[in-house]
């Protein structure tokens, strides 16, 4: 029998290979490159120079080094200057050890040096961070400097972040010195936990009061064409032109807005829709003011009896919306059914598995007004989980064949800072289809 001569054994020792490229970046031996360091406000002070190869930094085409290329300049915060070190072994390794401490120097420097890759992996540590600080100084900073760098994942981890948690950024120390730029991308989102826009809108009333000639009469309308007036309940928007401070001073804007209100409230859709176009202000954000929410605390056990060879599951809320937040529909309710498995066979007494655990149920029953609407009405629902002590949002997720499935601290955006100690709010939203 001949022997195959195509057969490949392979051989693989690239595991020791990083490690000896870190050995040469520490000896610097035969190097040939300088890498410069210095604070751009302290140009000679506390200047550093570290030996490399030019090989292995030509090996990255953002670095543009060339054959005439003798050294590098970077211009870093004097306080970053310890990271640079650890930085350019990467380059050599591609490993580098990021702490929370360290996280933002290593980003400046992955966003100087153009490593898109570095950039997101840092990122995900920033959101560590987001939970960590009442004051919410750590998070508008973040945010800022997600600007600065261009990096639009780290703005939006913040922003997402804020938006959950936006009632408590209101009260926080940070609320009055937040830049026009956040506020009005926070504005646009409909992912914005509220009770309601009626509160968005009087707290972002105030917000501009307190700017006084700060924030120009044309900024105003920028802000306030980002509040969903039809969203507002009839009761509410007639009560604006008698307790609005800004009212006067832009009254035919408020006159407008008002009007598109009550359009929106109080004509049948059928008559409307050709005129309402899909544009966010039409649009629900994630409203927790009564009727539209219930809410569960999380318990780790469910009660079982022994006697009758089932589990007794207080972890159950009925709760009744309007069909609609229109006030055409006020008269015309929903019954819900919220729901917490913590157990398959509380899965299975219901009919269904659950894949995984725990699993939020939010279901309609018995409804005699809701059948007549399904070619109108439409129910986007969120969950939302919430550390009770600190009261802060972590997760928001919406409802697909009205199941939740709590994804893992491994999956979620926010790991939980608040494991087995939290709440689940269940939020109705109505949209016209």
């Amino acid at each position: 029998k001949s022997v195959d001569s195509d057969r490949t054994f392979s051989l693989d020792h690239s595991l020791g290979l990083s490690e000896g490229l870190g050995t040469l970046f520490e000896s610097h031996e035969s190097c040939d490159f300088n890498v410069t360091v210095h604070d751009p406000n302290e140009k000679q002070v506390g200047q550093q120079a570290i030996c490399v190869h030019k090989l292995i930094l030509s090996l990255y085409p953002q670095l543009n080094i060339t054959e005439t290329s003798k050294n590098l300049s970077v211009e870093i915060s004097h306080t970053c200057h310890p990271q640079v070190s650890s930085f350019l072994r990467y380059l050599y390794t591609r490993k580098i050890d990021i702490t929370v401490l360290s996280a933002q120097c290593i980003h400046q420097l992955a966003y100087i040096f153009e490593f898109q890759e570095v950039l997101e992996e840092v990122g995900r540590v920033f959101t560590l961070l987001l939970p960590q600080d009442s004051t919410f100084h750590t998070q508008v900073s973040l945010y800022e400097y997600g600007v600065r760098t261009e990096d639009l994942q780290l703005q939006d981890s913040v922003l997402q972040y804020l938006s959950w948690n936006f009632e408590l950024l209101t009260i926080s120390p940070a609320w009055k010195s937040i830049s026009t730029h956040m506020l009005e991308a926070l504005l646009s989102r409909s992912d914005l936990v509220v009770m309601d826009e009626a509160y968005l809108l009087v707290t972002l009333e105030d917000w501009i009061k307190e700017k006084g000639d700060a924030v120009s009469p044309e900024q105003h309308i920028t802000f306030l064409n980002q509040i969903r007036f039809p969203m507002i309940s009839v009761e509410k928007l007639y009560d604006i032109q008698f307790k609005s401070d800004l009212y006067q001073s832009n009254e035919a804007f408020y006159q407008g807005a008002i009007l598109k209100g009550f359009q929106f409230n109080t004509l049948a859709f059928s008559t409307t829709k050709q005129h309402f176009n899909q544009s966010k202000a039409y649009l629900p954000r994630i409203y927790t003011a009564a009727p539209w929410s219930t809410v569960i605390n999380y318990t780790s056990s469910s009660n079982y009896n022994y006697k009758y060879n089932y589990y007794s599951n207080d972890r159950s809320q009925m709760f009744t919306t309007p069909v609609h937040n229109s006030v055409i529909f006020k008269e015309k309710t929903i019954n819900w059914q919220a729901q917490i498995f913590l157990r398959s066979e509380e899965c299975s007494n219901q009919g269904f598995r659950c894949n995984s655990l725990p699993m939020a149920w939010l279901r309609t029953v018995n409804n005699p007004y809701y059948p007549p609407y399904l070619n109108t009405v439409r129910f986007s629902n969120r969950l939302i989980l919430t550390c009770k002590a600190e009261n802060i949002v972590f997760h928001v997720q919406d409802f697909k064949d009205d199941k939740a499935i709590i994804p893992t601290n491994s999956t979620m955006f926010l790991p939980s800072p608040c494991p087995d100690d939290y709440t689940f709010t269940f939020v109705v939203r109505p949209e016209y289809k």
